[in-house]
């Protein structure tokens, strides 16, 4: 069985389909932490954002590798578990520049299509439903409000720690959410077939049942 949740950064994809796959017995692929680590591997080599033919340059040099490890996904980046290394916010930015590039998207597209042909997943990103698994059983774009979104990560990243600001997450969110909806390679937006599901007012207890609930009434149609 594959689910695929698309969605903007901050709408709770993660965070709902980790309870989704507890539930169901599913394995989680968190894709965005794929390009994560392709961009922290960019920005450790001090290429710029903007710059496509140094971000190109930089992946015969990057090995991933997905593992799952009491029942968590782990990505390591030529052998190291970058941990919330990859969650900082300069890394989103960099992840949104990098999955931009073409090549970056061929390089991990064989990653992600292999780990759902050999398991049953539920698999989150941009453009899970109209690229990676066109051909899901239930495909979901998972949405709120700017505000709600950003509240939501504002509070994630002082939890681990970090020392961000409300109204930055919020001007970086929008900036990301343009640059992912406009770009000319697998654009973030939802798949015709999807169910559009906001939940700028549930909880993620709420927002998983509900993915459950459409989920279960697919495979009984």
């Amino acid at each position: 069985m594959q689910i695929a949740i698309d969605g903007p950064s901050g709408a709770g994809k993660s965070s709902v389909a980790k309870v989704v796959a507890a539930k169901m017995g599913l394995v989680y692929v968190d894709t965005g932490a794929l390009y994560r680590t392709v961009g922290y591997y960019v920005r450790e080599a001090g290429v710029a954002r903007e710059d496509a033919a140094g971000i190109v340059a930089c992946l015969p040099h990057i090995e991933i590798e997905v593992r799952y490890e009491n029942g968590a996904q782990h990505v390591y980046l030529n052998g190291e578990d970058l941990g919330d290394r990859i969650r900082e916010p300069e890394i989103s930015m960099y992840a949104s520049a990098v999955s931009a590039v073409p090549d970056v998207r061929g390089f991990l597209l064989d990653t992600q299509r292999n780990i759902a042909a050999k398991n049953s997943v539920i698999m989150d990103g941009r453009d899970i439903g109209t690229v990676i698994l066109p051909n899901a059983e239930v495909k979901i774009f998972l949405t709120a409000s700017d505000e709600a979104r950003a509240r939501r990560r504002t509070s994630e990243l002082q939890a681990k720690g970090l020392d961000v600001k409300f109204e930055d997450v919020l001007r970086e969110m929008r900036e990301r959410d343009h640059n992912d909806s406009h770009r000319e390679i697998a654009p973030a937006i939802a798949a015709k077939d999807a169910v559009l599901l906001d939940n700028s007012n549930m909880t993620v207890e709420e927002t998983a049942n509900a993915v459950i609930a459409l989920a279960r009434k697919t495979l009984e149609a």
